[in-house]
């Protein structure tokens, strides 16, 4: 790497504005290391995760810096010497410990926050995509509303939206919001945006994951937008502050808005839609996989239409078909409720709300003693099932679970 690695001193400064104060000191060097692998690849590099996970960042960059993979690394990491050799190629113009420094920096100044794996908010979700997984996550916002985001849907679709594709957007994203449920989108004109502004208008908690930096709004004209996600809830990027969004990026931004929905939902999309990429990497992660059907006259639908009948997409007209496919995932859950009753963090959240009184997520958090990320995605589960009801004013219990 050019120039060399700072000392511990050096590394602990650079990262204590991105994590929120101090730094323990086995972490730093781990945590430093994450954020080169962040500068040094592009997004969902499948060698790189390899690596990382089979050596840890630590040794797994060492590796890069001196070029050499020996037999028993490679084994341990699963990295063919050829792999690495062509993975050595692709990272090599951009081995400069500056250019680690002054992603940090920007960072710093943005006020942006910095997550890596084992962090308490980091979405585990975002596992699934084992080897592409993101290395570390740049976040502009509430990290708890990343950690908390369950449950989720992704709502994707056209830039070019017809009016009808908005509505249906509008619908759900606010209808979505009044049931507890996080809606996941990309922030691009057209239905992602209508549904950020909807899932907003209605109260809700929505996460915009960007294919460039977080600091640079984009699309430009979605910048108050973005300000008003990152308000309540997140805007997220697995990019370096600074970097530009290319069309690789939004592709691979594209898994990550697939993982962090526990089911994805495209609204509206012509035969080409970079919503069909989305809607890809839901299907090859076993997310539950929905589309909304439109006139059979309008190319804008051509896509969801093909959804329908090549990829086993399930056929989605209202919030409540919405919520089937979300109760896929949470099934689980709420088949032990049912067999045994609540779970012990389940009665504590239900014994903190009220029958009569409003009560905010917060006041829950503290009547119940647990933690505000932990209440929000049990809150969301208990309004699945009709156990919990959520309004502008906060949370309350209904008289039938009394």
């Amino acid at each position: 790497m050019k120039h060399e690695f700072p000392n511990g001193r050096e590394i602990l400064a650079r990262l204590a504005p991105v994590r929120g104060g101090g730094v323990p000191d086995p972490d730093a060097r781990r945590i430093f290391a994450l954020v080169a692998w962040s500068v040094l690849v592009e997004p969902g590099d499948g060698v790189a995760g390899r690596l990382v996970a089979g050596l840890g960042p630590e040794e797994a960059l060492q590796c890069v810096v001196a070029r050499r993979l020996d037999a028993s690394a490679a084994d341990a990491a699963g990295v063919t010497p050829a792999e690495f050799t062509a993975g050595i190629a692709r990272w090599s113009p951009r081995l400069d410990v500056r250019e680690v420094a002054t992603a940090l920096d920007t960072a710093a100044r943005a006020r942006i926050r910095l997550l890596v794996p084992g962090d308490p908010e980091w979405p585990a979700l975002v596992d699934d995509l084992g080897a592409h997984a993101p290395l570390c996550l740049w976040v502009r916002g509430n990290l708890t509303a990343l950690a908390g985001a369950e449950p989720a849907v992704a709502l994707v679709g056209a830039r070019a939206a017809t009016g009808y594709g908005e509505h249906v957007a509008m619908e759900f994203g606010a209808e979505l919001a009044g049931r507890g449920v996080t809606v996941v989108s990309g922030a691009a004109y057209g239905i992602d945006g209508m549904a950020h502004r909807a899932t907003l208008a209605a109260g809700g908690r929505t996460l915009a994951l960007l294919a460039g930096g977080v600091d640079r709004p984009y699309p430009a004209g979605h910048a108050n937008l973005l300000e008003r996600i990152a308000s309540s809830g997140a805007v997220v990027s697995e990019v370096p502050c600074g970097g530009a969004p290319t069309k690789w990026r939004f592709l691979m931004r594209n898994r990550l808005i697939a993982a962090l929905g526990s089911a994805t939902v495209v609204v509206e999309a012509g035969w080409r839609s970079g919503s069909l990429n989305t809607a890809g990497h839901a299907a090859t992660l076993g997310r539950p996989l929905g589309a909304v059907p439109g006139p059979v006259t309008s190319a804008a639908s051509a896509g969801c239409h093909r959804l329908l009948r090549e990829f086993d997409a399930r056929c989605v007209t209202s919030v409540d078909d919405v919520m089937e496919l979300l109760g896929a995932t949470l099934s689980g859950r709420l088949d032990a409720r049912e067999a045994g009753g609540p779970t012990s963090d389940d009665t504590r959240v239900l014994d903190a709300l009220s029958v009569r009184a409003w009560r905010e997520t917060a006041d829950v958090a503290r009547r119940s003693g647990l933690g505000i990320a932990e209440v929000e995605g049990i809150l969301g589960v208990l309004s699945l099932d009709g156990t919990a009801l959520r309004d502008e004013r906060g949370w309350r219990r209904t008289a039938t679970t009394m």
